[in-house]
């Protein structure tokens, strides 16, 4: 919720999309508090007991390189890397848990491609995928993915963090920016108050015209 600088209240009454959603929580705990919340991922080709093994692995060879790098990252939220490690397992269940009681909400595909309607979602929500991996991820996938985003969205998609995993701005990004407003869309980069990785602190908003 910090990192798209949201509340339940403005949730309440929208029909939401998380993509890709990865194995977070924010889907399950969502549905927990009424909101109509789906997520989208490729993990989710897999069964929940399957991405739960493999999730566990990930989380253990990510935090074993943590040390090494820690100092790139801002621990406010996370109080030390064993928190974070606590954090993360626990979303992986809640995310488990989520996909064995509502199945239909999580829904695996493979962008830039989506098996949604046209203006299917009032709000779309990506986290840390567009912009985080741009040295792998070209211009023109980024592209792709955005126009995707655009078309199953009714109203609005909010991206963060607008850094890639230098913490460097994405160099495409007011190029990318430029073309949207060109196309009718209203772009923000907006402050969240949300900062893990260091500078990644800000998210875009773009309004649908």
């Amino acid at each position: 919720m910090s990192m798209f600088d949201l509340s339940i209240e403005e949730l309440q009454g929208q029909k939401v999309l998380d993509c890709p959603a990865g194995a977070c929580s924010f889907t399950a705990i969502g549905r927990q508090k009424g909101l109509d919340v789906t997520a989208c991922d490729i993990a989710y080709y897999y069964p929940a007991d399957t991405l739960t093994g493999k999730g566990k692995k990930d989380i253990e060879h990510v935090m074993k390189g943590m040390e090494k790098v820690k100092q790139d990252y801002v621990f406010n939220y996370f109080r030390d890397i064993d928190d974070l490690v606590r954090h993360r397992k626990r979303a992986l269940d809640e995310c488990a848990a989520g996909m064995k009681a509502d199945p239909e909400h999580y829904v695996p595909a493979e962008l830039p491609v989506l098996p949604f309607e046209d203006d299917e979602f009032d709000l779309i929500l990506s986290a840390h995928f567009l912009f985080t991996y741009g040295d792998r991820l070209d211009q023109s996938f980024h592209l792709e993915v955005i126009k995707e985003l655009l078309r199953v969205a009714k109203k609005e998609i909010r991206l963060f963090p607008l850094v890639d995993l230098s913490g460097n701005r994405y160099k495409h990004l007011d190029d990318m920016i430029s073309g949207l407003e060109e196309q009718g869309h209203y772009v923000e980069e907006i402050p969240v108050p949300f900062e893990f990785q260091k500078n990644a602190n800000a998210m875009m908003k773009i309004q649908k015209r």
